[in-house]
């Protein structure tokens, strides 16, 4: 009978455990530009530097660029290239919209379009992002964001499919509950 408390504890406290590591692991995506998307602002670059002034971003956090494959793209690039919109070796580039972009970093970092003259007249983006908190802060959940339409062509945007499968820091609790109930019960 000792051996089956001492098993008990033992799961009680990997059910705790993944319950809090469930917390700080929690994420936000952020859809960039909000309803503008990810494209040639109409105020020049003063819309994207307002809008992540309205932000907080984590490492973890998911940036998402809702722009239309063909007519824009996203890279991330050095601060340097950001200032010059120098399009030259990027850190990365994501030409199909629209695209994910996980923080993995703290720090600053630089975002731009690459695509004729885009940045030099506004797409362009700059955030920091912040360690990952020890607290738990409140997920957001960003509004669905509105359909971007070409300038020219007739095409539709194609919206990321959205995930309805839990995580395993979601279910992991309840998996642990319903093992100690099977064993213990």
């Amino acid at each position: 009978m000792s051996g089956l408390n001492i098993n008990l504890v033992v799961i009680m406290a990997l059910m705790l455990a993944s319950v809090q590591f469930h917390g700080t692991a929690a994420q936000t995506t952020h859809v960039v530009g909000n309803a503008l998307g990810w494209n040639i602002p109409p105020n020049g670059p003063s819309a994207y530097t307002t809008w992540a002034s309205t932000q907080t971003f984590r490492v973890g956090d998911v940036l998402l660029f809702n722009f239309i494959t063909g007519f824009h793209n996203v890279a991330e690039v050095p601060q340097a290239a950001y200032g010059l919109c120098t399009t030259a070796n990027p850190i990365s580039i994501s030409t199909t919209g629209p695209a994910r972009v996980t923080l993995n970093a703290p720090g600053t970092h630089y975002y731009i379009c690459t695509v004729g003259t885009h940045c030099q007249i506004g797409q362009k983006l700059n955030i920091n992002v912040s360690a990952t908190s020890a607290t738990p802060s409140p997920t957001a959940t960003p509004a669905t964001p509105a359909p971007v339409s070409p300038p020219t062509h007739s095409t539709s945007l194609q919206q990321p499919s959205p995930s309805f499968a839990p995580s395993f820091t979601a279910v992991a609790p309840f998996s642990f509950l319903a093992i100690a109930l099977a064993l213990f019960y």
